[in-house]
């Protein structure tokens, strides 16, 4: 009997069949693409666990007040978040440089955290009230503080090889008597801090650069 004689159903049959024919290759190459994919999917590694840190919006200079346009959140993978990593820095007081997109840790901003990073040291802010003297400072300088009294002129070095930790800038002037000049941020010892914090009050301080 000829095909086109056969039942309909049957010539239903023979066409489906023809077309799985036609088509076995193209299903047999989906159906193993379907299963690479899952095995794919079941051997991947489950998502990072992942924190959010403060990072520099921008390249930001030493001693920049911190505002809201100098900060960004980044999502960081938990293991490599660094220690310290500050939580909050808005209106603290950048102690050194930032490129963008580095993360804001505590060792970067005047405060507590700064002093652990300089073991054996007090981290001292003085007013030089010379503004232009204390333009010439960076941090990482390395000065001696002079104090000159102003009733004889007799100057005496308070503090040897004191290191600039920070020239903050923004900051706004201190109490009637502290006014005038800028403000620095240094590292010194604990007996030094306290002549040169005696110093600042009465007398004239200046900088100068041992050889």
């Amino acid at each position: 009997m000829l095909a086109t004689g056969l039942p309909p159903m049957r010539r239903r049959v023979r066409a489906v069949r023809h077309q799985l024919r036609r088509r076995r290759r193209l299903i047999a190459a989906a159906l193993t693409a379907a299963a690479a994919l899952s095995a794919l999917r079941t051997l991947a590694p489950p998502p990072a666990d992942t924190v959010e840190v403060l990072v520099a919006a921008r390249d930001l200079p030493s001693g920049t007040v911190l505002d809201d346009d100098d900060l960004a959140v980044r999502a960081f993978p938990r293991e490599l978040a660094p220690t310290g990593a500050a939580s909050d820095a808005t209106g603290r007081v950048l102690a050194g440089p930032l490129t963008r997109g580095e993360v804001v840790t505590d060792v970067r901003v005047v405060g507590p955290g700064l002093a652990l990073a300089q073991p054996g040291d007090t981290v001292l802010p003085v007013r030089l009230p010379d503004a232009g003297m204390a333009g010439l400072l960076q941090a990482g300088d390395e000065v001696d503080l002079v104090a000159t009294d102003p009733a004889d002129g007799t100057s005496t070095v308070v503090a040897q090889d004191v290191r600039v930790l920070a020239t903050p800038t923004g900051v706004p002037d201190g109490p009637a008597g502290a006014s005038g000049g800028a403000l620095v941020v240094v590292g010194t010892s604990a007996t030094e801090a306290v002549e040169v914090a005696s110093a600042a009050l009465s007398q004239f301080l200046t900088v100068s650069w041992s050889r």
